[in-house]
C-alpha cells in the first residue's frame, strides 16, 4: 500500500501543473515584454554622433585645425596669386583656389580626421568594448559619419565666406547649380569617409596615423590641381590624377562656383559632371569594398 501510494504522489505531482497563476497578470507581462524593443541602430548611432560632437567641440586646437587649415590655404594661395585668370579677365586665380580647396576641407575631414579617429579608438580599446556590447557596429559608424558631416559642411561654410568677402567669389543662382553641389558633397563625404576606414587599417598607432593618412592626401592636393594650378601641372600628373577622386571632387565644385568660361582650364576643355559623378561613385563601392577587407576592431598585437 505504501508503494501505491508514493506512485500515485508522483504521478499526481507530475501531473499537476503547479501554483495557478493568474491568466491576467501572465498575459500582461508577455504582452509587456514583446512591447519592449531595442532602440534601432539609426537611433543609437544618431546618439553616438551627439557624443562624438561632444568629444570633438572640447578639443580645441582639432577644432580649430579642421574648420581653418583649408580656409587658411585658400587664403594664403589667394592673396599669394590673386591676379586675373589668363585669357578670363572676369575670373581670378584666388577664386579658382577657393573653389578647389573644398576638396581639400573634406579630404582633411572625411579622410584624414577618420582615419586618425577610428586609429585613436582602436588603440585606446573603444573598438574592443564596443565589439562586448549589445551596440550594433553599425551605429559606431553612423556616429562617426554625423561628425564628419557636420565637420564638412561647417568647414565649407567659413571657406566660402573667405572666398565671398576677400576674393569677390560669386555664390550660384542657378538651382540646377545647387544641386550639383549636392551630389557633389554626398558623393565625395562617402567616398572619402569609407577610404578613411580603409585606410585607418595602415596605422600601427595612433601616434603614426597622422603622418600615415596626411601624406598621401597632400600629395594628391599637389597632383589633382587643388594646390596648384592646372595650367603649371605636367600631363603625366594629371593623368594620374585622373584615376583618384580629389582630381574630380577639384573639378566639380569649380563647376559650381566658377563661370562657364572656366571650363577650357581644364583638362578636357569641359565640366564632364557625369563622368565626374561615375568615377565618384566607382570610389564610393571600391571604398566599401576595402573598408570589408581591411577594417580591424583590435591593434594588430592584440589579436
Amino acid at each position: 500500500m505504501t508503494g501505491r501510494n508514493e506512485g500515485r504522489q508522483t504521478a499526481a505531482a507530475v501531473a499537476s501543473p503547479g501554483p495557478r497563476t493568474q491568466p491576467g497578470v501572465a498575459a500582461g507581462g508577455i504582452a509587456q515584454a514583446s512591447a519592449v524593443r531595442l532602440p534601432s541602430t539609426l537611433r543609437v548611432g544618431l546618439s553616438r554622433g551627439v557624443v562624438e560632437l561632444k568629444q570633438f567641440f572640447r578639443q580645441k586646437d582639432a577644432v580649430v585645425f579642421t574648420f581653418a587649415f583649408p580656409a587658411f590655404i585658400a587664403l594664403m594661395l589667394g592673396l599669394i596669386f590673386d591676379e586675373p585668370v589668363h585669357g578670363i579677365a572676369d575670373v581670378r586665380i584666388s577664386q579658382v583656389f577657393v573653389a578647389g580647396m573644398i576638396a581639400y576641407g573634406i579630404v582633411s575631414t572625411a579622410f584624414i580626421s577618420m582615419g586618425v579617429g577610428i586609429a585613436v579608438d582602436r588603440e585606446d580599446g573603444t573598438l574592443k568594448r564596443l565589439r562586448g556590447t549589445p551596440v550594433p557596429a553599425g551605429a559606431y559608424f553612423i556616429g562617426k559619419i554625423v561628425l564628419v558631416g557636420v565637420s564638412t559642411v561647417a568647414g565649407i561654410v567659413l571657406l566660402l565666406a573667405v572666398g565671398v568677402v576677400l576674393f569677390d567669389l560669386k555664390l550660384p543662382t542657378d538651382p540646377a547649380r545647387w544641386l550639383t553641389l549636392g551630389w557633389l558633397l554626398a558623393l565625395s563625404v562617402v567616398s572619402c569617409t569609407l577610404l578613411g576606414i580603409a585606410a585607418s587599417a595602415l596605422a600601427r598607432s595612433a601616434r603614426s596615423a597622422p603622418a600615415v593618412l596626411n601624406l598621401p592626401a597632400i600629395a594628391l592636393q599637389f597632383v589633382s590641381g587643388i594646390f596648384v594650378h592646372n595650367d603649371a601641372l605636367p600631363d603625366g600628373m594629371i593623368t594620374v590624377a585622373s584615376f583618384f577622386p580629389v582630381k574630380w571632387m577639384g573639378q566639380g565644385f569649380r563647376s559650381v562656383f566658377l563661370p562657364d568660361s572656366m571650363m577650357v582650364q581644364e583638362a578636357a576643355g569641359s565640366w564632364e559632371p557625369g563622368r565626374t559623378a561615375l568615377v565618384l561613385g566607382a570610389w564610393c563601392v571600391a571604398g566599401l569594398v576595402l573598408c570589408l577587407l581591411t577594417f580591424r576592431w583590435v591593434e594588430r598585437d592584440s589579436r
